[in-house]
């Protein structure tokens, strides 16, 4: 299994370009199917995830090619609407298959989705979303059966602005029959991203951003050109790293009004922050401070996708922090393994309580998801010693080569890949 080493205490300097953001880029290749031919889409990042994506679109009749961060694909050849469970299992982001396979050709069968176990991701407001535009949903153990005669626009109300249903929602009504309001939808920058694609492909759509969209059916749509938006999540573990690190980092072709909770958060923290256009300035030359408290909640308010790398942070700030977990109840098994490089952090129901400690110290630690990947790369960067991280797939799940891009700030990291033996 290939393993990140790193030599910490280094601070970060230096300047970097955020890469496209997966979360974007996902739902925006599933939906190119939507429109038959030949599709260009640039800053797409070199993941695991869009390899799954890629793989999937390939097996139901897509062909794809990848030169740097440009995709082209044609969905011209599509000869199947059955995604196969096995890379269905790998991967959440392929339930986004649903909605376009529906609204082009109005029949879809795929399984339960796999991801990072960060707790419960139930797909029932998908369902129903789907259900309420005339879509017949047949259950069969983990199999999922989808068809529908034709879809007509409908008012669909959310209990909860899940950013996955949104998006699965806006695609199946983009070509439904009439005009759909989505209402107490998701917010999140990239569901903007996926309106802005839909909208360049034809499509009729405003309100992406907001918790109405509405949805002006259309009858057809033709391929597109475009590019993904940059990565927040990206952008804003670049962040937390200097500051954990005590360095000085600018960060490019950014959108710094994605990052606005995080930028509140870091000051008060006492991290300097500088923001111009695409251009943020970070940098924290002494001990960071400690925060009262933090609620993770849907955009746009501060992001579970943040939570961990932030605790880093605040294990080493002066003082007590408290972070309350909102979304998923299963994110923080990182802790555990903070605390063996040295952190006191104490996890009560949904909180965890964080006592600030002068330094950590490298250790051996497991990556048990993306986001907890990322922070405890974060803490190796910034501890005494060599810290060796493990289970790294999750992290490339997420991040385009996270050892190339730290290096580039002045990190001592890398990926140690075993030798097969003969």
């Amino acid at each position: 299994m290939e393993k990140l080493v790193i030599e910490g205490g280094r601070p970060l300097s230096g300047a970097i370009r955020i890469h496209g953001a997966k979360n974007a880029a996902l739902p925006i290749l599933a939906a190119s199917i939507m429109a038959e031919g030949t599709h260009t889409i640039h800053n797409v990042p070199e993941l695991l995830d869009i390899g799954v994506m890629l793989q999937i679109l390939g097996q139901i009749g897509c062909s794809s090619e990848q030169f740097g961060n440009m995709i082209t694909i044609d969905t011209s050849t599509i000869h199947t609407t059955h995604v196969p469970e096995q890379l269905m299992r790998q991967m959440r982001s392929s339930i986004f298959l649903m909605g376009p396979l529906l609204a082009r050709f109005g029949t879809v069968q795929l399984y339960q989705p796999g991801g990072c176990a960060i707790g419960e991701r139930k797909i029932d407001l998908h369902l129903k979303g789907l259900e309420a535009l005339g879509v017949t949903i047949k259950e069969c153990g983990s199999t999922i059966n989808c068809y529908t005669d034709g879809m007509r626009g409908a008012e669909i109300y959310l209990d909860f602005p899940s950013v996955g249903a949104t998006e699965n929602i806006m695609m199946a009504a983009t070509m439904a029959e009439g005009v759909t309001t989505l209402i107490g939808a998701a917010r999140e920058p990239e569901i903007q991203d996926l309106q802005n694609f839909l909208n360049s492909m034809g499509a009729d759509i405003i309100g992406a951003g907001t918790d109405t969209i509405t949805i002006h059916g259309v009858k057809k749509l033709k391929p597109s050109n475009y590019r993904i938006i940059p990565d927040r999540i990206v952008a804003g573990t670049c962040m937390v790293a200097a500051a954990a690190t005590r360095g000085a980092i600018t960060i490019e072709g950014a959108h710094p009004t994605h990052l606005t909770s995080l930028i509140h958060v870091l000051k008060r923290a006492g991290v300097q922050i500088q923001v111009s256009d695409d251009i943020i300035h970070v940098s924290c030359l002494t001990r960071p401070k400690s925060i009262e408290r933090i609620v993770t909640a849907p955009h746009p308010a501060f992001p579970t996708d943040l939570q961990s790398q932030v605790m880093v942070l605040l294990s080493l700030a002066d003082g007590l922090s408290i972070i309350k977990e909102t979304i998923f109840e299963g994110r923080f098994k990182h802790v555990d393994e903070l605390c063996r490089m040295g952190a006191d952090i104490r996890v009560d129901l949904n909180s965890a309580i964080i006592r600030g400690v002068p330094r950590l110290y490298g250790a051996t630690v497991e990556a048990t998801d993306l986001r907890a990947g990322a922070a405890l790369v974060i803490a190796g960067l910034a501890a005494h010693g060599t810290t060796i991280v493990e289970n790294i797939h999750h992290i490339d799940r997420g991040y385009d080569h996270i050892e190339v891009m730290l290096s580039k700030l002045g990190a001592s990291i890398h990926r140690d890949i075993p030798v097969p033996s003969e």
